[in-house]
């Protein structure tokens, strides 16, 4: 978590996209590969300390379980929202990278915004990480 796992061009990029689509209602962002983990904004308001490494590591399933739900019909997978009593976690994966972003309460219309934003940046860099594809063969 030193700043080594993301491009800064990237970083500015997912951050800007984020402040823009979601607003005040923001409160962090973290970008994750399979072998790295980097906070790139949190909220003045929030505590510090927040297990990133705990996240990053139930976050981390999606890299194989994407595959689970290929071909179904209700189509191809886009992003994961999770609900909690104090906000929302939303996790892109594209590639050999993503981001979950925690957001206090918002509109589905936002929340669709935001992971469609951010599945067009990591689409945009996909080839600037040196993490591995994973092999889909490999999922559980």
């Amino acid at each position: 978590m030193n700043g080594d796992a993301i491009d800064s061009d990237l970083a500015d990029e997912i951050h800007s996209v984020c402040r823009t689509t979601v607003g005040d209602e923001l409160r962090s962002i973290t970008y994750f590969t399979e072998n790295d983990v980097e906070q790139l904004y949190l909220r003045s308001d929030l505590e510090q300390t927040a297990d990133l490494i705990g996240f990053a590591e139930h976050e981390r399933l999606g890299f194989h379980s994407q595959s689970a739900y290929r071909n179904t019909q209700l189509g191809e997978y886009g992003a994961t929202i999770r609900m909690f009593e104090n906000g929302f976690l939303s996790r892109v994966i594209r590639g050999p990278h993503g981001v979950w972003v925690t957001t206090d309460d918002m509109s589905i219309e936002r929340f669709e915004e935001l992971t469609s934003a951010l599945a067009s940046v990591l689409d945009e860099y996909a080839d600037s990480v040196d993490a591995p594809v994973p092999d889909e063969t490999d999922a559980a």
